[in-house]
């Protein structure tokens, strides 16, 4: 359905994360993966969605040779905890201390998604509340060592070893906790005309 809606257009994933490209897949869409790097920086001032939108806006900025065909698909997801954003961590260290200040508490996981031609650009972001349990150091050391969770955003994947055993309930969507409000980049793509 999706398909022979964007038949007319050459998608591409600006991401090199697996989880985002295989929701593509899973879509059925027909898209290229390009990937230009950036500095991932922000504001201060700016909260929650405010700085997934400013990133996700970002990142579509480094595509300036839009052609008419081309839809250009960005995004960005962080980790909200108590007033303060949660990246990708930089070493075991940083990752340990997140999932440190994670354990016991409910967090925000904010997505956001730039969907840009060279005509329009629009943006949606989608928020889950996720809950965790109180983590052991054993534990978090053992996700840690095994998972190596230094791509991802608050330092966890909520589809592997941690998620099935830290997590206690989420409320809102599953598939943005990965990486992808996919319901919603669904509905804003079927809208294009």
């Amino acid at each position: 359905m999706l398909k022979q809606k964007l038949k007319e257009h050459h998608v591409i994933l600006a991401s090199g994360s697996p989880r985002r490209q295989q929701f593509f897949k899973d879509l059925d869409i027909d898209f290229s993966i390009q990937l230009k790097t950036i500095e991932e920086r922000y504001p201060k001032e700016l909260k929650a969605a405010e700085i997934t939108d400013f990133l996700a806006d970002l990142k579509s900025k480094a595509f300036t040779n839009l052609q008419q065909k081309d839809l250009l698909i960005t995004s960005d997801t962080i980790v909200w905890l108590e007033g303060t954003a949660l990246g990708k961590p930089k070493d075991a260290k940083e990752a340990f201390d997140m999932l440190k200040r994670l354990s016991g508490k409910k967090h925000e996981v904010i997505t956001s998604v730039s969907i840009k031609s060279a005509s329009f650009q629009k943006i949606i972001n989608d928020s889950t509340t996720v809950n965790f349990k109180e983590l052991t150091d054993e534990e978090i050391h053992y996700y840690i060592n095994n998972y190596k969770p230094f791509d991802k955003a608050g330092a966890y994947g909520i589809q592997e070893w941690i998620g099935f055993i830290g997590i206690e309930s989420i409320e809102g969507s599953y598939f943005n906790v990965v990486g992808l409000p996919v319901h919603k980049l669904y509905e804003a793509l079927m809208k294009l005309t």
